[in-house]
């Protein structure tokens, strides 16, 4: 039997694939994982794994000169989505996605941080499995529907948190990986300036996380099971 591919691509150390390398590698994946900050990432063909995982950061994908790996990244990210190889993006990978499917990148109105559900928009989805389950959102960007996508999921404050084209191409503005990773305090240490503008507190993420944290990663891991399994 052929062992299959995955590559992370890691935007900042303290951001990784966390909860969802458990069904990754129960799916036969082989996981590999580089950083933006390795001299070797321009090199990478990004349509060469089986799939592809890019997971969240603090920048903004309009933030191209202060991060010039951005738009090499999108380049080839552009390449793999329109040869419709699997992908996943989370946070601002799932802005990347959007970005490199023709959409705009913006920062929204307000910082979103802290254990909510979404409004699930398609019940047959693999969303379905986190439907009213609390999930981590943590930033304050958003970005226009590209083209030819479904919408998957929504928020009060941001209408668009999930879409997929097809079988093979899923982005996810939250991050429901999050809840058992002990990452999250450096999430925190990294964060206290978007915390505060979103009007919450370290304490009450603490607090959410041990309360919503194992639901969470339990729902996130059904959904990314199911979705590895309809890919074409």
């Amino acid at each position: 039997m052929t062992t299959k591919s995955a590559l992370i691509i890691r935007h900042v150390p303290y951001e990784g694939v966390a909860g969802f390398r458990a069904p990754i590698e129960a799916a036969g994946y082989e996981v590999d994982r580089v950083d933006v900050a390795d001299p070797a990432f321009s090199s990478y063909d990004l349509r060469e794994p089986d799939l592809l995982i890019m997971m969240g950061g603090p920048m903004g994908v309009y933030e191209r000169e202060a991060h010039p790996w951005i738009s090499c990244q999108l380049r080839r990210l552009s390449q793999r989505i329109e040869a419709d190889h699997p992908t996943i993006g989370v946070c601002f990978g799932a802005q990347m996605i959007a970005a490199a499917m023709g959409a705009e990148v913006y920062a929204g109105e307000h910082k979103e941080v802290g254990f909510h559900p979404v409004a699930i928009h398609e019940p047959e989805s693999p969303l379905r499995h986190i439907a009213e389950v609390p999930v981590l959102h943590w930033h304050g960007d958003t970005f226009t529907l590209p083209p030819e996508v479904e919408l998957l999921a929504s928020s009060p404050l941001y209408p668009h948190q999930a879409f997929r084209r097809g079988p093979n191409i899923l982005a996810l503005q939250f991050h429901a990986e999050m809840g058992l990773d002990p990452r999250f305090e450096a999430w925190i240490a990294q964060g206290e300036d978007m915390i505060a503008a979103a009007g919450t507190s370290p304490e009450r993420l603490r607090e959410d996380h041990d309360i919503h944290g194992v639901a969470a990663v339990q729902a996130g891991q059904a959904m990314i099971r199911e979705w590895l399994e309809g890919l074409s």
